[in-house]
């Protein structure tokens, strides 16, 4: 506590005596600009641990008590993991940023690439021990006597450790290894890592831990993957391939093991009764075992064409043929080529009796599993026959089924879903949402019965707030309770309870909500530590969290309520903060989190149950030296009468006497991040707020609201507005206003410079300009056809080109460039996967033939939104010098004034 005590207390003196030399952010800074990630508690409480990530160079990672005592501070050390006795801690340890670095400057090869190491450290007597070279690690998951680890050199040394007395044994040429759960056994396979020779010891080995006896239960050369075993630990199945390396069909079968077995058998191949004919096990299924054990799901696919190898490639057209009864276009289906090929379909095998039942086939598209799947339905969804219509309404509808794993057979649950389908814990009912009606329904599977769970209630449970021509989705669900009989589900505000047999409905929180205008929302602080669990359960009887953000105030906070009645939540605090990474002690009170806002950057703190909180983490503490800034909530009203808000953020020194220059950066609805931080970062996109306001500009982000039909127009409602309103404050000089946005933002952008003079510069990145076009165009990143984003979702035409092309043609920015007088730069790359490039050249190329003052940014290669860290530091600058220029008067840099010709590219940067 002293410690903290003198450290604020320094802070303090600093920033008192510094306030007036307070630098702004540069550029250089963002390397060194940390957050919190992977931060996790202990099953005990006892120990917290967390990596502190730098934007560029090598991460810190730390393990502290509860008490906020410091035990360890490690540099580049990632996937850490305590021992369930918290004993110790097994990690890799990454190779220094620089290192990388350099490997990649002499472009090596990705085998020669500098390697993660292990470390191993004693918790009570901080004993540490390293290990070079490692690839991976495993523990078993219900105990940790010993840590599995596999090197990453050429002989492919699998080390078994035991963590107690230090002893390791060694394994050679290992490729595969899994646990037993309770660590008596471990399972590997060995390959015979030289080309064109056969190996005695290529196969599939059972290492007997307690006895230390090796088995070898399947022999020779081949690909074993999924190796599994069940939850006793009494059974083990893997799937493997054992065809000659270079064979083009590869034939994998499904292999079983238990004690009683001499070798492993052929489960499931292609031969086995109740295969479909023509088809075989997939080698990209996923094995299951019920957690009884009684049964054994897999995937199976249709045997493949493979490529007559005989052709000349030369010789033969390469072509692709689009045909308008295609399910999926062909862009779409090139795109997801990777993902097809490696498609398969559920079946499910019960070892003891031999007996498969293939569950779904390529008329399906999804299927799903309970968490311990031992019920006897699953559910599935089919939209086949129905996959075009996708095309314009940007979904399919599709048929619910629940499918016996039994029997195999089939029930209809419903037709035509424009909604979401999900079985319950227990297998036993089927809850999903109608979009159509805005219902949620309960669907009982032994008997039939479906039941609107929220019949005759008197609040939305789909989004109020909806905007788009497309139906509004639900508000989601909370989870489950612990016995599988009740779900929870959310409204605008509250939570409510559900029987889903019909029989019961409360209001868990009582209405609070939307008495208060408060969202609550559960913190699922019960997170299963064993990964196959994946499926919310909420206590029954008990006290649970809930979070709690008012929309009036934006404040978030932390509630508790008890799932065994209605009442108003009792609140434990509410700020303006934002908090989130909420994590619990499995065995414990104790609970981590992150709390931040604008000022404040994201540290982790510990509390228990969310009283007397103590801070664990200074991450950022250089931001003091630096003029930083606040954010505030503004509200007006639009000239049609509409209640409007938005963030307006002001350096840290705001002088209220001084002129401003100001830029509106907007994207939808960004109010609600009111109390959230912003790292000064090279962003993919989006303007970099704390930037701009450290270095003495204003900066807004205003709320848009649609009316359908006119997406232009309602950006035209709310930005301008907006901008207008704040210039009432004499401290806003509206002759130095500036807006930028990026995708959905630049369109807007776009747009607002054709209808208004009033901005003096403007960025538009990856806009639509043109929407007849690109009406007709492609996603290229997913393959999908653009016309359901028109019709349907954000550009919300809410109509066919075809059924009113004047409006496509209002709200196409191209049509209009020549009103155009404010100096705009684009950024669009030549891979956007989104929204095609041609856009941004048709806006260059129509503003340059009229004249007007126009850049366009082509990061060769990159995406939508910049994914390399140097094109997005090399933007920050250009935009940076793009709006000093226009809004502060400072001199152009050479790519404004002249530009950099192509046969400078790479030489001259044109930044001086």
């Amino acid at each position: 506590m002293k410690i903290r005590i003198t450290f604020t207390l320094s802070i303090l003196v600093l920033s008192t005596g510094l306030f007036a030399q307070k630098l702004p952010l540069d550029h250089s800074v963002y390397d060194n600009w940390k957050s919190i990630s992977n931060p996790e508690v202990s099953k005990t409480g006892q120990l917290i641990q967390y990596q502190i990530i730098p934007q560029e160079g090598d991460a810190i990672f730390e393990v502290k008590t509860k008490d906020n005592e410091l035990l360890f501070s490690l540099p580049r050390v990632a996937d850490a993991k305590l021992t369930r006795d918290e004993s110790f801690l097994i990690a890799k340890i990454k190779p220094t940023f620089e290192e990388t670095r350099q490997a990649k400057i002499k472009k090596k090869k990705s085998a020669d690439m500098p390697k993660d190491s292990l470390i191993i450290i004693g918790i009570q007597n901080k004993d540490q021990w390293k290990f070079p070279t490692v690839s991976t690690y495993k523990l078993a998951q219900n105990k940790n006597e010993y840590v599995a680890f596999l090197g990453s050199d050429s002989t492919a040394i699998l080390h078994v450790r035991n963590l107690v007395t230090g002893d390791t044994l060694n394994f050679c040429n290992v490729d595969q290894y899994a646990w037993s759960p309770n660590e008596n056994f471990l399972l590997f396979s060995k390959k015979n890592y030289e080309k064109d020779s056969l190996s005695a010891d290529a196969g599939l080995y059972i290492f007997d831990i307690t006895s230390k006896k090796l088995k070898k239960i399947s022999n020779g050369r081949g690909d074993y993957k999924e190796l599994l075993f069940d939850d006793a630990g009494t059974q083990l199945a893997f799937l493997a391939d054992k065809t000659p390396e270079k064979s083009i069909l590869k034939d994998f079968k499904l292999y079983y093991y238990t004690a009683q077995f001499d070798t492993a058998r052929v489960l499931v191949s292609q031969q086995s009764m109740g295969m479909p004919s023509q088809w075989r096990v997939s080698g990209d299924g996923k094995l299951k075992f019920s957690a009884n054990g009684q049964k054994l799901f897999f995937g199976t696919a249709p045997i493949p064409k493979v490529k007559d190898t005989t052709l000349v490639d030369f010789e033969h057209a390469q072509v692709d043929i689009w045909h308008w009864k295609d399910d999926y276009i062909q862009p779409q289906q090139l795109a997801n080529l990777k993902r097809d090929k490696s498609q398969n379909f559920l079946a499910v095998i019960y070892p003891s009796a031999n007996r498969l039942v293939q569950l779904a086939d390529g008329t399906f598209n999804r299927t799903n599993i309970t968490d311990e799947a031992d019920n006897e339905w699953i559910l599935a969804t089919s939209d086949f026959g129905k996959r075009i219509a996708a095309q314009w309404q940007g979904f399919a509808l599709s048929d619910i089924y629940a499918i016996s794993t039994i029997s195999g057979k089939k029930k209809i649950v419903k037709e035509n879903l424009n909604g979401y389908a999900s079985i319950s814990p227990k297998g036993d009912f089927v809850l999903y949402f109608d979009r159509e009606t805005g219902n949620w329904y309960s669907y009982q599977i032994s008997s039939g019965r479906t039941v609107v769970l929220n019949d005759g209630l008197p609040v939305n449970f789909v989004d109020e707030e909806n905007d788009s021509p497309s139906l509004p989705s639900p508000y989601g669900i909370a989870g489950w309770s612990a016995d599988g009989k009740v779900v929870y589900i959310y409204d605008r505000y509250d939570i409510w309870k559900f029987d889903l047999a019909g029989k019961r409905k409360e209001l868990l929180t009582n209405g609070e909500g939307r008495a208060t205008q408060t969202i609550f929302r559960y913190i699922d602080l019960n997170q299963n530590d064993d990964p196959r669990y994946k499926t919310t359960l909420i206590p029954n009887r008990q006290n649970i969290f809930i979070t709690g953000f008012n929309e009036k105030t934006k404040y978030n906070g932390v509630y508790t309520v008890n799932t065994s009645k209605s009442r108003k939540p009792d609140e434990i605090f509410s700020d303006g903060y934002t908090f989130r990474n909420f994590k619990r002690a499995s065995g414990g009170e104790t609970i981590i989190y992150t709390k931040e806002n604008y000022v404040y950057s994201p540290d982790l703190y510990v509390s228990k149950r969310f009283k007397n909180e103590s801070r664990l983490t200074d991450i950022n503490p250089q931001q003091v030296a630096y003029n930083w800034g606040t954010a505030e909530r503004v509200q007006w009203t639009t000239p049609s009468g509409f209640a409007a808000e938005g963030i307006l953020y002001k350096p840290e020194n705001f002088d209220p006497n001084k002129k401003y220059p100001i830029i509106a950066y907007f994207y939808e609805k960004l109010s609600n991040g009111l109390y959230s931080y912003q790292a000064p970062a090279p962003t993919p996109s989006r303007l970099n707020i704390p930037y701009y306001v450290s270095n003495e500009y204003l900066v807004f982000a205003p709320d848009i609201r649609y009316e359908i039909g006119y997406p232009g127009k309602s950006a035209e409602e709310y930005v301008n507005s907006g901008m207008r309103y704040l210039t009432q404050n004499s401290w806003v000089d509206s002759t130095k206003m500036a807006i930028q946005g990026q995708s959905w933002g630049g369109y807007q952008v776009a747009h607002l410079i054709t209808r208004t003079n009033m901005y003096a510069a403007a960025w538009s990145g990856a806009p639509v300009v043109n929407m007849t076009s690109a009406y007709g165009g492609i996603r290229w990143h997913s393959g999908m056809s653009r016309q359901f984003q028109y019709e349907q979702t954000q550009s919300r035409i809410g109509k066919t080109l075809w059924e009113d092309r004047e409006r496509y043609i209002e709200n196409s920015p191209l049509f209009f460039l020549d009103r155009v007088t404010t100096p705009v730069a684009i950024m669009h790359n030549d891979n956007d996967g989104a929204v095609p490039w041609y856009q941004g050249i048709e806006m260059f190329t129509a503003l340059r033939r009229l004249q007007k003052p126009v850049w366009l940014l082509n990061y060769n290669g990159d995406e939508h939104n910049l994914m390399k860290r140097q094109n997005r530091k090399d933007i920050q600058i250009r935009q940076a010098q793009f709006f000093d220029h226009f809004l502060k008067g400072k001199p152009a840099p050479e790519w404004l004034e002249r530009g950099v010709p192509a046969k400078e590219k790479g030489i001259n940067w044109g930044f001086e």
